[in-house]
């Protein structure tokens, strides 16, 4: 609280849309995350408009649209921006309509393909112009075979593109966290040696993709990874919020590099809706409501006081070390900096 009554602005002050992402975010398998319905419902009513950017390309934006419609947000099929999209729009810079493509993927692949007039199939004997890569549940040897058949001779010497929707490492599920497509394609590189082009975030242009759908102005991205969907909006320049109810920590917050530092974070999608503390830093001191702590050019991280909430805490242990510009391996963390009390799906 500020002098004389004023707050701190919240996060959602001057947006006209918000972004987020799916997995980790808003629900984990076919369950709803905490909280995350009702306070996108809430944004909304207030004026906002609402739009999803995904990186899981194994369903189409009309089957993601209708699971977010049961779950009980106002969701159609143009709200969602796939990384299958991303991945066809990059792929027709390379590939004329009308060529035959090597999916290793889903249906969300395969209906963006055939919507641009691409010729699926499942097999390099079918001499195939590109390979599309995406995560589907059920991907199996045989098909990460067929795309190093179809990508055994280098780009660079006359071998075909090879696009990949992402390359998460991981993904929420309701029973915990499963591996994602960046080990499928990673599978797909140690047998061939090729890397892939990614079209998915990180990269940048699908976040231009959905500014520009949705007529942003001032847009905030909201997800739960560092390496993906805040360093992809920090590329788009875009303000972020990573929420801690997916796959990254408060220890990997604390070690975030500059380029997947979050504007805000939240515990979970309610704090959007509360004053964000300024964080205030003086004399080698950075203060994030009533948390102080103290860095200095030694390994040492001293907590002046913990304050009055574990999120303010964590906001002003990650504030401390950014600014020293040092890596988290130069300190002595201590342990209640890390402590994770934040709800995980």
């Amino acid at each position: 609280m500020a002098l004389f009554g004023r707050k701190d602005p919240t996060p959602l002050d001057g947006v006209d849309v918000v972004l987020a992402d799916l997995d980790g975010v808003v629900y984990a398998g076919p369950g709803a995350i905490p909280h995350a319905v009702e306070s996108l419902n809430r944004a909304e009513s207030e004026g906002r408009k609402i739009g999803f950017i995904t990186n899981n390309a194994s369903r189409t934006d009309a089957s993601v649209a209708q699971h977010l419609a049961d779950l009980g947000l106002h969701t159609v099929a143009e709200d969602v921006v796939t990384s299958p999209q991303a991945a066809v729009a990059l792929l027709a810079q390379k590939v004329p309509a009308g060529s035959t493509v090597l999916v290793v993927g889903g249906e969300g692949l395969v209906v963006e393909l055939e919507k641009a007039g691409y010729v699926v199939t499942r097999s390099a004997d079918d001499s195939p112009a590109a390979v599309l890569q995406g995560f589907n549940p059920d991907v199996s040897w045989t098909h990460l075979a067929e795309a190093a058949y179809a990508l055994k001779t280098p780009e660079a010497e006359g071998g075909i593109p090879w696009i990949a929707t992402n390359t998460d490492w991981t993904i929420p599920r309701e029973r915990g966290i499963a591996p994602g497509n960046g080990t499928l394609v990673s599978a797909v590189h140690t047998a061939v040696g090729r890397l892939a082009t990614v079209a998915g975030k990180p990269e940048a242009p699908i976040f231009h993709a959905a500014t520009k759908r949705f007529g942003a102005k001032k847009p905030l991205f909201i997800g739960d990874r560092l390496d993906t969907d805040i360093q992809g909006a920090q590329a788009a320049g875009m303000a972020s919020a990573l929420v801690l109810t997916g796959i990254d920590r408060p220890k990997q917050v604390l070690a975030a590099p500059s380029h997947s530092r979050p504007t805000y974070i939240v515990g979970d999608l309610r704090d959007l809706f509360e004053p964000y503390p300024e964080v205030k830093q003086r004399n080698g001191v950075t203060t994030v409501g009533s948390a102080k702590i103290r860095t200095s050019d030694g390994p040492q991280i001293e907590i002046l006081d913990e304050g009055d909430s574990q999120l303010n805490l964590l906001r002003a242990g990650a504030h401390a070390i950014w600014s020293t510009g040092r890596a988290i391996f130069g300190f002595n963390v201590p342990e209640i900096l890390y402590r994770d009390t934040f709800h995980r799906q």
